[in-house]
């Protein structure tokens, strides 16, 4: 994703503002796609490019996470975009035995680290610190470029806007 600086002298009417969020229909004609990375899906409120370098102004609902294939569109609904969940450096962790994939998503969690999880793997933004420690716990970690989709808090609200 192309961020937009915020000091960048822009005329807000050539600007498409996005302001509403539906679920995933792939039925729905689009005029553009929207990639994101994990991060950025979890904020509501900035500027970014499409895909083919649409400018957009996101002004969803504070708290909105977005999700691979859902819809956005602008007040009149007159111009939609779906969201692709962009391919980002991710760490897949794996285990032979389940209590060892239990124990790194203990640590993972004790710090507060989003994770993808699946029956055998977990899956976390890469860096190279927790990389290391969870070589240490004796589990294997597998780098890749793919779509990060981590669990949403319990309680749904999130750190980032």
């Amino acid at each position: 994703m192309t961020q937009i600086s915020p000091n960048a002298a822009i005329s807000n009417a050539a600007i498409i503002t996005l302001t509403e969020r539906s679920p995933a229909n792939a039925q729905q004609p689009v005029q553009a796609v929207l990639a994101l990375s994990a991060e950025d899906r979890q904020r509501s409120r900035y500027r970014c490019q499409t895909t083919t370098g649409e400018e957009l102004l996101l002004n969803l609902p504070r708290g909105t996470v977005l999700r691979e294939g859902d819809l956005l569109t602008t007040p009149d609904q007159n111009w939609w975009v779906r969201v692709q969940a962009k391919p980002e450096p991710i760490f897949i962790v794996s285990a032979q035995q389940p209590l060892d994939l239990l124990r790194a998503a203990y640590h993972l969690g004790n710090r507060h680290v989003p994770l993808e999880l699946t029956l055998q793997t977990l899956k976390l933004s890469a860096d190279p610190v927790l990389g290391e420690m969870l070589k240490h716990l004796g589990v294997e970690v597998s780098e890749s470029l793919a779509p990060f989709s981590p669990e949403v808090g319990a309680y749904g609200h999130h750190h980032h806007e």
